[in-house]
């Protein structure tokens, strides 16, 4: 089995058991990374403008 194979077969199988022994632990974790993930973007797109507008 290829090695992508089986790391993409334990997370899905962690992530399965996760959702169903915390599953409000889990959404707190999906949403905390998704807010962060946002303000990490915008911050890099905030950086690129202000970088190609000092070009």
């Amino acid at each position: 089995m290829d090695a992508k194979k089986l790391l993409l077969a334990l997370v899905v199988v962690f992530l399965g058991w996760w959702m169903f022994t915390d599953p409000r632990g889990l959404a707190e974790a999906a949403t905390t990374g998704a807010g962060t993930l946002w303000v990490l973007a915008t911050q890099l797109f905030r950086a690129l403008v202000h970088f190609f507008g000092v070009l």
